[in-house]
């Protein structure tokens, strides 16, 4: 991504009444990311990568497809993480950006722990907290550049309901895991 795309989009001096409520990247909170993350077993993730690239697409007015980098987000991570680092040095002063080719292989690394056994494959929800220093990287350049942004902190009725049910299969996921196995 070239430096100019970022200073034209980082430039706001001409602030609208739709720039200050149109976030630069996708806006959630981090209790949000993380609740949801493992309670639909990383599906979140996906949408989360999904909204980030849509307006990011939206932002650039390029021909990338945000469908496409969300499920073959194993492949498209670092980019999106490099992107929300080199937007953050530009807009944040105060605090400085997260790695984002060690954030993005820990989440590539950790995702794919699901493949271990029981109970081994718990590790991979740890892949949200990878995402974490991104998210609040995402947060504070929102914050600075649309501060009446929505900050999409409440949980909507859809993802009550995924947290209900995702959380009971995850129960009983964590219990079939934890029982001893019936002598035959």
């Amino acid at each position: 991504m070239s430096s100019d795309a970022i200073s034209v989009d980082v430039d706001r001096s001409e602030t609208h009444i739709a720039d200050l409520k149109s976030p630069v990247f996708f806006p959630v909170s981090l209790t949000k990311l993380v609740v949801l993350s493992i309670c639909t077993y990383g599906c979140y993730e996906i949408y989360w990568f999904y909204q980030n690239w849509y307006l990011v697409k939206g932002r650039e007015k390029s021909g990338i497809m945000p469908v496409a980098r969300s499920l073959f987000s194993y492949f498209y991570c670092y980019p999106l993480f490099s992107r929300v680092t080199e937007y953050a040095a530009k807009t944040t002063s105060h605090m400085p950006p997260p790695p984002a080719g060690i954030l993005a292989a820990g989440w590539i690394v950790t995702t794919l722990l699901w493949k271990l056994p029981s109970p081994y494959w718990l590790v991979s929800f740890a892949a949200v907290l990878f995402m974490l220093p991104i998210q609040i990287c995402i947060n504070s350049i929102n914050e600075k550049l649309a501060p009446e942004h929505d900050r999409n902190v409440r949980f909507s009725a859809w993802n009550i309901a995924a947290v209900v049910v995702g959380g009971l299969v995850l129960i009983l996921a964590l219990i079939g895991t934890f029982l001893p196995e019936e002598q035959v």
